[in-house]
């Protein structure tokens, strides 16, 4: 917009509406290259008309109060500018500018008086607000008034909307009435709202839990009722853009959640941008289900539509489901910037629980620096236990192209089982890259995946291989539950509707911390309290691994002469047979729906279960890795060594650990897990001692009974108090 310098220049607005807005008048841009403002020209007579209108504002509805004002009378000028008064109103907002909500620093008292006939209700109602403009009655043409907004929107000094509908904070004049609301309900009723739930029903369970504290009362579901209103019609109108600009605008969302971040870095010229989310509950669950437990990264999201890519990590909860404990957002992978957020995040949690451990970390990314920070030597700066990798992200990217660059099926199911092979070839001794160039030679005429393969894959599949055959690779149900929160992040995240606010951060974080983060609370929430029994079930068969244990063994028919395929009847309708070829692998391909679209389907799961039942020849890649580590293990130690000792000492300290785990997770009652313990017989002079230091001096024999009856005193003394109050 062009900078305007002469009032003369700026056109006279007279909106035919009997009140309007600044919503209705054009603003043009008044002053010089370094000082402007947005100015409006109105006739002096509508100036109550635009406050009129301006308080009707539907967002932020409010009332203006005269905060300065100034006169001069007629002639009174000798020489005058184009842009000079003959009376001067400042209008503020009656919000602000003094803040007396909660946190707010009140400004001191002015030596001059003001005009409060027509300020906020009360002095607590005045919240901080930012919004004002000036009214000018020109000393030139007395019948005009330019109007100077200084600040159009309803903000606080932290950019966060401060009164009306949209303050998450202003509860309204009966904030005292209202029933206590714990966190468990607050955070079931917004996560109800989030995912689409209809009012009537979030209104329902609302009460449920407000009554378990107040029990039934028509005033407290009056009240109830308008909170759940308020809640919803916050949500509905709030927007994820707190700034035209979307740096702007993360920071001023960093500044409201600082709780939810455990690591923010700004762009500068020398660091990268990223910022670290972990919600309180996310916390919570990152000891719960973290310690002595797994870890994954679900890494690189998005990085070809999103503005930054987006990293998971992940515990495996009661059900072995994978449950996001951390956001990271960052483009840059280089090892001082992965240290800065890990460290910081390991650091939040040991704050908390400091004896909290890993057992494990399962990596999808043989390119990602992650790992050199997991499997250190113990500090307590890093997680230093060991990495694992899983197969999922390779798996997927292999069938999805397969299948959508090949157009022949049984095409199609070939050029999947030879990549299968090339995988298991790493602990056969073949040469991989004599496999590799068969491959290309053999599939020549696929020209559309072979160019794929070529370009992608080709340059970096010794890494990803190497990586393979060093670290020990995880089971089928972890890269099930891993690709579960992938494809259901996807599903989040990749809406039609929000395509265009991909390269916006501000967009993502609110996605994640409102939509995702309440549909994954309320999943627990269901599952914990055996409530909400739909979301239940979609939570319990969320997994190809769960709905695969689902499916009945006499369902699947696998080739009992060759192995080559197999038959699993549709669980939604009995008629209709999918074929699974090249049973008993990973690498084993299904014609469903959901396996044609590079997930590892149901099907698929169970016909390998039934093969290695069955006594299949081959072995899971993961259990392949597993053997053998061991016997690498069991080839270094010299014969009769000492050694060998120590080799077999800590295989059998892992085999007992993992027995117990094992029957741990698999057991549906804890007491018979208990009673099978063995006893721990401990004398009663060491069990009122423990944890009490050892006395540095030791007392004379013969001042032992003088000891004694001075205790003995004391704790007479502290009955006969005890027995006065």
């Amino acid at each position: 917009m062009d900078i305007i310098e002469s009032i003369l220049s700026i056109p006279v607005q007279n909106p035919p509406r009997e009140e309007f807005s600044s919503a209705d008048l054009n603003w043009t841009k008044f002053g010089t290259a370094e000082r402007h403002d947005d100015v409006a020209l109105i006739p002096y007579a509508r100036v109550d008309a635009f406050i009129i209108g301006e308080c009707s504002n539907v967002e932020c509805p409010t009332r203006f109060h005269i905060e300065r004002g100034r006169k001069r009378s007629k002639g009174s000028l000798k020489k005058f500018k184009s842009d000079e008064y003959l009376e001067y109103r400042m209008y503020w907002c009656s919000f602000g500018p003094e803040n007396y909500g909660e946190g707010g620093g009140i400004l001191p008292s002015r030596r001059y008086r003001l005009n409060t006939r027509n300020r906020a209700a009360r002095p607590q109602s005045m919240r901080g607000c930012t919004c004002h403009f000036v009214v000018k009655r020109l000393y030139a043409r007395p019948s005009l008034a330019l109007i100077i907004y200084n600040d159009r929107r309803h903000v606080n000094k932290s950019g966060f909307v401060c009164h009306g509908p949209l303050d998450r904070d202003a509860i309204g004049p009966g904030a005292k009435k209202i029933p206590y609301i714990c966190n468990e309900i607050q955070q079931q009723t917004l996560s109800m709202i989030y995912l689409g739930i209809p009012e009537e029903n979030v209104l329902e369970k609302h009460i449920e839990g407000i009554q378990r504290y107040c029990g039934a009362n028509a005033k407290v579901n009056n009240l109830a009722s308008q909170y759940v209103h308020k809640l919803g019609m916050i949500i509905k109108r709030s927007s994820h853009e707190l700034d035209l600009d979307d740096q702007a605008s993360i920071r001023m969302w960093v500044d409201r959640n600082k709780k939810s971040i455990f690591f923010y870095q700004d762009t500068s010229e020398t660091d990268p941008f990223i910022l670290g989310i972990q919600t309180e509950w996310q916390l919570q669950q990152m000891i719960r289900f973290g310690h002595r437990s797994l870890i994954a990264a679900d890494s690189t999201f998005g990085i070809k539509k999103l503005k930054y890519p987006l990293c998971t990590l992940l515990v495996f909860d009661s059900r072995q489901h994978a449950l996001p404990v951390a956001w990271i957002i960052t483009r840059s992978s280089a090892k001082p910037d992965v240290s800065k957020w890990m460290k910081a995040l390991l650091g939040r949690v040991r704050a908390v629980d400091p004896g909290w451990k890993v057992n494990g970390f399962l990596i999808d990314d043989a390119a990602a620096e992650i790992f050199p920070y997991l499997c250190l030597w113990p500090s307590s700066e890093t997680f230093s236990c060991p990495v694992l990798f899983s197969l999922w992200r390779v798996r997927r990217a292999w069938l999805r192209n397969v299948v959508k660059r090949c157009c022949n099926v049984e095409v199609q199911r070939e050029i999947f089982k030879r990549l299968g092979e090339i995988v298991y070839s790493i602990w056969g001794g073949m040469d991989t890259s004599a496999a590799l160039e068969n491959f290309l030679q053999d599939f020549v005429d696929q020209t559309a995946f072979v160019q794929y393969f070529e370009a992608t894959w080709l340059p970096k599949i010794e890494m990803w291989l190497t990586t393979m055959k060093t670290l020990p690779l995880a089971s089928q149900e972890a890269s099930g539950a891993i690709e579960a929160y992938h494809v259901k992040l996807k599903l989040k995240l990749y809406d039609d509707s929000h395509l265009g606010s991909l390269q916006r951060v501000d967009w993502l974080v609110h996605r994640l911390t409102t939509e995702l983060h309440s549909s994954y609370w309320l999943d627990r929430y269901a599952d914990e309290s055996d409530s909400f029994q739909n979301v239940k079930e979609e939570y319990i068969a969320s997994t190809s691994w769960c709905r695969a244990l689902q499916i009945s063994d006499a369902d699947v028919t696998v080739d009992e002469k060759g192995h080559f395929f197999a038959k699993v009847v549709s669980q939604k309708d009995s008629s209709l047979t999918h074929l699974v070829s090249n049973p008993g692998s990973e690498f084993a391909f299904c014609d469903c729906e959901w396996s044609m679209q590079g997930n590892l389907c149901k099907h698929i799961i169970k016909v390998n279960m039934i093969s290695k039942n069955q006594g299949g020849n081959q072995h899971s890649m993961a259990s392949q890795s597993f053997k053998e580590i061991l016997m690498e293990l069991w080839r270094k130690p010299m014969d009769d060594s000492v050694g060998m000792d120590l080799a077999k000492a800590w295989t059998h300290q892992m085999i007992d650990q993992i027995e117990k785990l094992v029957e741990l997770n698999s057991t549906n009652d804890i007491h018979t897990v208990v009673d099978n313990l063995p006893l721990r017989w401990v004398s009663k002079k060491r069990r009122t001692s423990i944890g009490k230091p050892p006395s540095a001096l030791a007392l004379p024999s013969g001042n032992r009974n003088a000891q004694n009856a001075a205790v003995r005193k004391k704790n007479r003394k502290r009955k006969r108090l005890s027995r006065i109050r």
